[in-house]
């Protein structure tokens, strides 16, 4: 188990509370924040979080040697990783985790939420074949209604996945609650646990539409 993030009576949800994390969650969250500062935090704030999230993965020794000398070293061990970002929003943050983790495996979900329902509806599927033996990351800023998350999840496990996580920036207690009743096993890793949905399905206090913020849509 991760040792930073802190838990919420709840030991299937991590809220993280660096210190870098809390602050750039902060100018996140900020309307005067343009769209490619925006960006730039989302991809930071997902490779600060993926930092702490694989803190707890297994390492092996391994000898290597220096320019100078033979040593012995550690490296990564256990199941390999895939990220898999639901468009569009969570493409900023597949970037970041994939800066730090250069050798995952990328698939990317199209799933958005029908304005009047709120219900999720998927239009886009790729997944790398291996996905089943990989541990899943899946990503994606809001985490509000919780719909979008559980057609991801029940999409990767009829793939036959079975670690899965979920990253979000900013979550909604609604959307939590909506996971774990779908699927108590999936962990959830977040910044900020927010007050609620408004009437729209938006996270408040929240930061607005993620996806617009992040490509200067409206």
């Amino acid at each position: 188990m991760p040792e930073s993030p802190r838990t919420s009576g709840d030991r299937r949800l991590y809220v993280f509370d660096h210190p870098l994390i809390l602050h750039k969650v902060t100018i996140l969250r900020d309307k005067r924040t343009g769209h490619k500062e925006f960006r730039e935090l989302v991809e930071e704030l997902a490779m600060l979080m993926a930092y702490e999230v694989t803190r707890s993965h297994p390492t092996v020794e391994i000898d290597v040697e220096t320019p100078l000398t033979k040593t012995r070293g550690r490296t990564i061990a256990g199941q390999e990783i895939a990220v898999v970002p639901i468009l569009r929003a969570g493409l900023a943050m597949e970037s970041g985790i994939t800066r730090l983790i250069p050798t995952a495996h990328v698939g990317h979900l199209g799933i958005y939420r029908d304005p009047d329902s709120l219900e999720p509806v998927p239009y886009y599927s790729k997944l790398p074949t291996d996905i089943a033996e990989r541990e899943v990351l899946i990503l994606d800023p809001m985490l509000a209604t919780g719909g979008s998350t559980v057609s991801a999840i029940d999409t990767l496990k009829q793939k036959g996945c079975r670690t899965i996580r979920v990253l979000a920036i900013i979550a909604a207690p609604e959307g939590i609650k909506k996971v774990h009743d779908a699927h108590p096993d999936v962990e959830i890793y977040t910044a900020a646990v927010d007050e609620r949905l408004n009437d729209h399905g938006y996270i408040l206090p929240g930061l607005g539409d993620a996806g617009d913020r992040l490509f200067g849509t409206r």
